[in-house]
């Protein structure tokens, strides 16, 4: 009995430990970079436990509307700084180690003399070559996955597409559009055509760029920040002593996070995972990638209402796009004179909060919870399983689509919404679970709740316009009073720039 026993053992733990070295080995640290993740390598990666829709027969797409993220791009100038700082204490700690007389037999070779990839570039933040491709081959599977919506003549006002003044948005757009008309025009070997990219300033854009003219979510940015570090620290803590007895080097807090910040640029902007990356370990990156995601999760997504709920005018944006197709199907508008589709450019700070506004990766009960205004429980910590992923949610061209459908042979609803996150179908709570919606039940149940929400009053726009017109108005009074000539002076200057 007892050595039947013995024996069971055994063979439990051979399996287990051929299960935990298999997990190992498939385990790819550019899936778990969290925003920074490449398009590629997670783009695939779908809720097993989910089965799309199928559309019914007789049902065509007749408008798409599609928010994407920028694609993958350099780090920007002050990250570049923070690991040129790095490679410059790095130095130091190896040199300290020498001169205590250590034998750096466990510290890897890469780290003695590394030097940033990025070293004395000025510039940064821009769309690299790798982000172009993502782009440009998401243009063309959109246009084969919709032969009949892409079919006609390009006009801007049919294919409308736009992006932020920022110009890696500008240049995703672009790349998109090449691959979307390619083999479409006349220019040159490619046979590629013009096509119009619009953008708004950054001071008023508040269907992309939301986030930066919202006085209150900037002012809760700014004080959340405190809170959320200090979340991340124990994390960082852990990390910073594992690897400091690890490799036998003094490495502070700092030095963790710019490493994992290495790994995740080499990783996803170069292919090297065996430098960065391979200081930790996969469970150690789980931890590290959590802790990225819950800053998004606080910061950006549904850890505050207003995260995304100042992302409404957004959503109302493209609730009057499937209104207007609507009404040109009803109509019977010629083909060439309505739109088919509208194509946005812009940022993490875009996508996320829009996923949030149709409640994906949601329970039921969460997202009831949200309608409630009611707090949600921040992401579970690894190894538990949780929906909330960077990764999945926006890694560079992370994207969602609506695509607006028409089913005349429907006897109850005429008109079906499809929301593909990443070009997948994906769950709405919000419509039973599915991602083929009713438009009337979309309507109701996702946008309608949120559209009693006013930006200007949400983002406290309109009293500090109110208070600078105040301001103005007595100082034009005083001068006035001062100077009684001075209207006359300063109509009179008055031209248009």
């Amino acid at each position: 009995m007892k050595k039947a026993t013995a024996s069971f053992m055994l063979i439990l733990c051979v399996l287990l430990l051929t299960h935990l070295n298999d997990a190992v080995q498939n385990f790819d640290v550019r899936q778990h970079l969290s925003t920074v993740s490449r398009y590629d390598f997670v783009k695939d990666v779908v809720d097993k436990n989910f089965v799309p829709s199928e559309i019914p027969d007789g049902c065509t797409p007749i408008h798409l509307n599609l928010v994407a993220r920028h694609g993958t791009r350099a780090p920007t100038k002050k990250r570049m700084r923070e690991l040129e700082r790095l490679a410059d204490h790095l130095e130091v700690l190896i040199r300290e180690a020498k001169e205590k007389g250590s034998s750096l037999q466990k510290v890897p070779g890469w780290l003695q003399g590394w030097t940033s990839p990025w070293q004395g570039k000025l510039k940064g933040g821009e769309l690299i070559s790798k982000g172009e491709d993502e782009l440009y081959d998401l243009g063309i599977r959109i246009r084969e996955k919709y032969l009949d919506l892409f079919s006609e003549e390009y006009h801007p006002d049919v294919y409308p597409i736009r992006a932020t003044q920022v110009p890696r948005a500008s240049a995703s757009a672009v790349a998109f559009g090449m691959g979307l008309f390619n083999e479409r025009g006349t220019l040159g070997p490619g046979r590629h055509r013009a096509f119009a990219v619009t953008s708004e300033s950054r001071a008023s854009d508040i269907k992309l760029r939301f986030h930066d003219c919202c006085d209150n979510y900037k002012d809760f940015r700014i004080s959340q920040a405190p809170a959320v570090e200090r979340l991340k620290e124990p994390i960082l803590d852990e990390m910073t002593s594992s690897i400091a007895r690890r490799y036998e080097l003094n490495f502070t807090r700092q030095d963790v996070s710019s490493l994992w910040f290495l790994c995740k640029q080499e990783a996803s902007l170069l292919d090297i995972t065996d430098q960065a990356c391979g200081l930790f370990s996969p469970s150690e990156v789980a931890l590290l990638e959590w802790t990225d995601d819950l800053e998004v999760f606080i910061l950006k997504g549904y850890g505050k209402s207003l995260n995304y709920r100042m992302g409404v005018p957004l959503l109302e944006d493209i609730v009057q796009s499937m209104e207007q197709a609507i009404t040109a199907k009803e109509e019977k508008h010629t083909p060439g004179n309505y739109e088919k589709a509208r194509l946005r450019f812009a940022h993490a700070e875009t996508v996320i909060p829009f996923t949030c506004l149709l409640g994906l990766f949601l329970e039921r009960s969460e997202f009831q919870q949200i309608q409630k205004e009611e707090p949600l429980a921040l992401p579970p910590k690894p190894p538990q399983s949780r929906n909330w992923r960077g990764s999945i949610l926006a890694p560079f061209t992370g994207n969602n689509m609506l695509v607006l459908y028409s089913c005349p042979a429907n006897s109850s609803d005429k008109y079906f919404v499809q929301v593909l996150h990443n070009e997948r179908p994906t769950p709405m709570p919000g419509c039973n679970g599915t991602d083929f919606c009713p438009f009337d039940v979309f309507k109701e149940r996702i946008v309608a709740p949120h559209l009693k929400y006013d930006y200007n009053t949400l983002c406290n726009v309109q009293t500090k316009q109110a208070i600078h017109k105040s301001k103005t108005s007595k100082l034009s009074l005083l001068l006035r009073w001062l100077f009684p000539r001075w209207n006359d002076d300063t109509q009179s200057q008055k031209v248009e720039l």
